[in-house]
């Protein structure tokens, strides 16, 4: 019987970039978007608190899906193990810069 894999997705999200654990991503119906589902936190059993992880914990209880645009991430990782999500703060303005989006050049006549 095979393991469900497990990914950790880093993307950045206003001014922090997000470490996330989950079991299911796949691209999104919604152009420009993945979907990340079942997320997947440490163990309850641990003694030791992580705030970071809690904080995680927090905005996403109650999340079904999440969509993230496709230029907000920045490494998407098969892992054999999960670790403990965290939240970092960026410091000195965005050292995180977002692949380019394509548009569309304007008609000319």
């Amino acid at each position: 019987m095979a393991l469900t894999p497990t990914y950790k997705v880093v993307f950045y999200n206003q001014n922090q970039v997000y470490e996330v654990y989950c079991r299911a991503i796949y691209q999104s119906e919604m152009y420009g978007f993945i979907e990340v589902e079942e997320f997947v936190f440490g163990e309850k059993a641990q003694l030791v608190v992580d705030p970071g992880e809690e904080k995680l914990k927090n905005e996403f209880a109650g999340v079904k899906r999440s969509y993230i645009p496709l230029h907000s991430i920045v490494r998407i990782d098969e892992v054999e193990k999960e670790g403990s999500g965290k939240v970092v703060d960026v410091k000195d303005g965005n050292k995180v810069t977002p692949f380019p989006v394509p548009g569309m050049a304007p008609k000319s006549e």
